[in-house]
């Protein structure tokens, strides 16, 4: 079995990894095996079968991709465990590190707002959360019955999250009047046509 060699915990940065289709969950087994720092990030899913009976799942909030932080020199390391197919982002056949602080504020909170997979948007109302575990934190806010939720894009991999925030949290960025382009009894979002949001 390969394990990493230990080394100082400076030269450790967590870097996404694309996997194949459906072997997230697998991958993370593997890579624990190997003693392999990784984080997947889950949600929960409720479905009702045909019997009526209902279930929680747990299911990749991320479909395809996970994080794993280690050094950039044990990258073949990383790549030789079945199901990754790739590093994500590489520059010059070198893998492009995410923000340590970032990656550890999503370990730590992310279980604790109810996470939910989201398509990646490119409209709405820019804004960052101002206070709190995610503070620093930009994306696009939702407005939903119940409650306000924000989208949080992952740019390097392209897929993104909702979190439930605060209104008062919550700052808009370049806040032009918003254009209201759906409302319907259940749903309500004012959107405007903007870049994608940067986590």
């Amino acid at each position: 079995m390969n394990t990493l060699t230990v080394s100082s915990s400076s030269d450790f940065r967590w870097y996404a990894v694309y996997t194949n289709h459906r072997h997230e969950k697998r991958v993370a087994q593997h890579l624990g095996q190997r003693d392999i720092e990784h984080f997947l990030p889950l949600y929960v899913s409720r479905r009702q079968w045909r019997d009526g009976t209902t279930v929680s799942l747990d299911l990749p909030l991320f479909p395809c991709y996970l994080f794993v932080r280690v050094d950039r020199s044990h990258r073949k390391t990383v790549l030789d465990v079945p199901g990754i197919v790739t590093f994500v982002g590489c520059t010059a056949g070198q893998p492009t590190a995410l923000p340590d602080s970032e990656l550890e504020t999503l370990r730590a909170e992310l279980h604790r707002r109810r996470p939910e997979p989201h398509l990646p948007l490119m409209i709405g109302e820019r804004a960052r959360i101002r206070r709190g575990a995610l503070a620093g934190f930009e994306g696009i806010i939702l407005r939903v019955k119940g409650g306000l939720r924000m989208v949080v894009t992952l740019s390097l991999i392209m897929n993104s999250f909702s979190v439930e925030v605060d209104r008062d949290d919550l700052e808009l960025l370049d806040p032009p009047k918003p254009i209201p382009l759906m409302d319907d009894s259940r749903n309500r979002a004012f959107f405007r046509p903007i870049s994608p949001a940067v986590y």
